[in-house]
């Protein structure tokens, strides 16, 4: 773990973009939980979610479609609540950082580190926003 004192800066980007923290296994189930859509963005303190991730997220959450709920577990810092999380995604191997979306608490995306690496922030937002399109709009009563 590294001291807290270097990850504040990191925790604050997503915190001030609106996306809540989740530092405990119960405030992770508590929003997966909950109907509807929840994205799930693992932040990490590597290069990659600093000049990738997390401005690509900020960039996606200006779209119009958005998830019902936006949190953010810290890996390597949070880990019961990063341990709950990836819980959830279904098999997939442990990937920091990452970006899920669940519907109605099941995995129905997943961005894990390979992506993250090879695309730019640009690129990421783009990916976001179409899964957001896909997984968050609201059905037509």
């Amino acid at each position: 773990m590294y001291p807290e004192i270097m990850v504040i800066p990191m925790r604050e980007e997503l915190v001030r973009a609106g996306i809540q923290e989740a530092r405990t296994a119960a405030d992770v189930e508590q929003a997966l939980s909950k109907p509807g859509t929840t994205m799930v963005v693992v932040n990490s303190i590597c290069g990659c979610a600093a000049g990738k991730m997390r401005p690509a997220v900020r960039m996606a959450l200006q779209h119009a479609t958005l998830p019902d709920r936006k949190i953010t577990v810290f890996a390597g810092q949070d880990r019961e609540a990063t341990d709950k999380v990836r819980s959830h995604l279904e098999g997939n191997p442990p990937s920091s950082p990452a970006i899920a979306i669940f519907r109605d608490g099941k995995l129905a995306f997943l961005m894990q580190r390979s992506v993250i690496e090879s695309s730019t922030a640009p690129q990421i937002a783009q990916y976001l926003t179409q899964a957001f399109d896909e997984i968050c709009t609201k059905a037509s009563a």
